[in-house]
């Protein structure tokens, strides 16, 4: 009797038929996996790297934020720097435009002197001369500490700076020209402590 597996022998078309249909289905899934494989690739790639531009839009308006909050702070810092200079230098006002009642005061005594001569009295001479080194020794601390005083007399007239007592008719000024000052004007580090009191030329 004939044996039924003696009617395929190795190598027979059916083998290599059942071989080739194997090896289809083994690369249509090995193609359908690295398909696969590539998808999921892609949507990594592409969820990273909205991740990677959402962190960025975040860095940046962080980064706007703290460059706001630097420059305020800065701002700040410079304002309180000012506000502390100014209170240091102008804390002493109210004293200063006392102290320069005193200075014109000195002044007010030397005019009150009768005018220099040469025949006058030694005493008057002395007197003149002490209150003169007086003057200036006073006028000297003040300069020291700020306090400066200027003679308006033959500058134009400012309302900033000058007190107009009168006005007089003069042909030898222009209009608006101070011809006289009773009092200097007083500044405090440049910020106008008392205003010159003067007489201003009119046509």
């Amino acid at each position: 009797m004939t044996n039924m597996t003696d009617t395929h022998e190795a190598g027979s078309p059916a083998d290599e038929a059942a071989t080739d249909l194997n090896e289809h289905h083994s690369s249509v899934h090995g193609d359908a996996a690295a398909d696969e494989q590539t998808s999921s690739t892609d949507d990594v790639m592409s969820a990273a790297s909205s991740r990677i531009k959402e962190l960025e839009a975040q860095l940046a308006e962080e980064h706007d934020k703290w460059m706001r909050s630097e420059a305020e702070m800065q701002n700040l810092r410079t304002r309180t720097k000012r506000e502390i200079e100014d209170a240091r230098q102008y804390a002493v006002q109210k004293f200063a435009r006392d102290v320069v009642e005193a200075a014109e005061n000195l002044k007010r005594g030397l005019a009150s002197l009768p005018p220099k001569a040469e025949d006058e009295d030694s005493i008057i001479t002395k007197m003149r001369e002490g209150i003169e080194g007086t003057e200036r020794s006073f006028l000297s601390i003040l300069e020291r500490h700020g306090v400066v005083c200027n003679d308006p007399s033959g500058q134009a007239f400012d309302a900033n700076h000058h007190q107009a007592m009168a006005e007089q008719p003069s042909a030898e000024h222009e209009s608006g020209t101070v011809i006289q000052a009773w009092t200097p004007t007083w500044t405090l580090h440049g910020r106008l402590l008392k205003p010159a009191m003067v007489v201003v030329a009119k046509n």
